[in-house]
């Protein structure tokens, strides 16, 4: 929140005799002086030999701080827009240059009392009354307390419109590594820098999908470091480092799901993320848990890698099942890829299709006059079996997608 300043101080001074501020104007070089002194004697971070940019900005700083001060003395019509602007600026500078709020605001105490400490002689040598002295160091305080309150708007203007930019740029950043990051190794290297977002040797690619009525995803739970895109229509996720980054996830997941890519080098990145995206594809035993760890289904997904492909190599493997009815060919396929991956008699097959074994017999007598010698070459089996289990997976994938 930026906070927003009452100027009761330029009231107090407006009390004050207006001669006042005409005697004191011709010492205001002195004052302003005296608060560059001890603002590089006391506070560290503005040490530095008075050049260049740094040097001007300071030196006008207390300049414009001692003078509006003065010219404020008796004088309840003077504008005070320009000051607070300047100000204003100043703490955006600060912020700019990366310098924290504490040696800003010691900064402007530290010079206040140099600049009073560099006024008290003076007033008190005009002959003014103990009450109008009282008044002049009570209000340099108050001012002083302004001022500081003003650059710190403007420090938290600056702040807030930071803080707005570094998300956009965590976006784009993100969008560059997982759509081309071998021709922006650049722009990557400078939106990271403008992100304060270090660039990893290698990262996973987690894809997100939300189920009907979900609430938000739990993005608190996520680490800084994490890049995150939870707006498009196919969220995703960035992380070096997943198993610790989404193990706070694991019982926060309520309606949805995550896919967990291999953790590859960075320009592996747009490969990962479409692996991540197919593992959501899963179901069932190939998908226990929220949390799809594609390390895990590494097969699997790549019979899923390319529709067109899965489909030439049902075509050549499994070609005598055109001739049969399609519910022939689910019948048929599901026993073909049971035998194959077990290898077991009737009754094995029989229990882990829930039939009866006569049932299976029957079945495999049929394949072996639809398949023949092929059932016994190594080669077509495996090929039958790959096909059978890409069909299988897309079976389930179309499915998904009619519920």
């Amino acid at each position: 929140m930026v906070l927003v300043v009452e100027y009761r101080g330029f009231g107090m001074l407006a009390t004050l005799p207006r001669s006042l501020g005409e005697e004191l104007r011709p010492y205001t070089g002195h004052a302003a002086a005296a608060m560059v002194k001890q603002v590089q004697r006391s506070v560290t971070a503005y040490s530095q030999p008075l050049r260049g940019v740094f040097g001007r900005v300071l030196v006008v700083s207390c300049e414009r701080a001692v003078r509006h001060y003065v010219d404020c003395i008796g004088d309840p019509d003077l504008p005070h827009d320009r000051w607070i602007d300047f100000y204003r600026m100043r703490g955006r500078m600060e912020f700019a240059e990366g310098r924290s709020l504490e040696p800003l605001h010691d900064s402007v105490t530290v010079g206040a009392r140099a600049a009073w400490r560099a006024m008290r002689p003076i007033v008190r040598g005009l002959g003014v009354g103990l009450d109008v002295i009282a008044l002049a160091a009570e209000s340099v305080f108050v001012y002083v307390d302004e001022l500081c309150a003003t650059t710190i708007e403007g420090y938290q203007q600056a702040e807030a419109r930071a803080a707005g930019a570094i998300p956009l740029r965590r976006r784009r950043l993100l969008e560059l590594i997982a759509q081309a990051p071998d021709g922006s190794a650049c722009s990557i290297a400078s939106l990271a820098d403008g992100a304060g977002w270090r660039v990893p040797s290698a990262a996973a690619m987690v894809a997100l999908q939300r189920a009907a009525g979900a609430p938000a995803f739990p993005e608190h739970l996520l680490d800084d470091t994490v890049l995150a895109d939870l707006d498009s229509a196919e969220p995703y996720l960035l992380t070096a480092d997943p198993d610790t980054d989404l193990a706070p996830l694991k019982d926060a997941l309520d309606g949805w799901r995550v896919a967990v890519s291999p953790v590859v080098p960075l320009t592996d990145a747009p490969a990962a993320l479409r692996t991540a995206r197919r593992a959501l594809l899963l179901t069932g035993e190939d998908a226990p848990g929220p949390i799809i760890w594609c390390r895990d289904h590494l097969a699997t997904l790549w019979l899923l890698a390319e529709d067109f492909l899965g489909a030439e190599l049902a075509k050549q493997s499994l070609d005598p099942f055109t001739s049969l009815s399609e519910k022939q060919q689910e019948r048929l396929s599901e026993t073909l890829l049971a035998w194959l991956e077990t290898r077991g008699g009737a009754p094995e097959i029989a229990q882990r299709l829930g039939v009866h074994p006569q049932t299976v017999r029957n079945r495999l007598r049929q394949l072996e006059d639809l398949f023949g010698d092929r059932l016994r070459d190594a080669d077509d089996r495996l090929n039958m079996q790959l096909a059978l289990r890409a069909q299988r997976l897309m079976r389930a994938h179309r499915r998904d997608e009619g519920t």
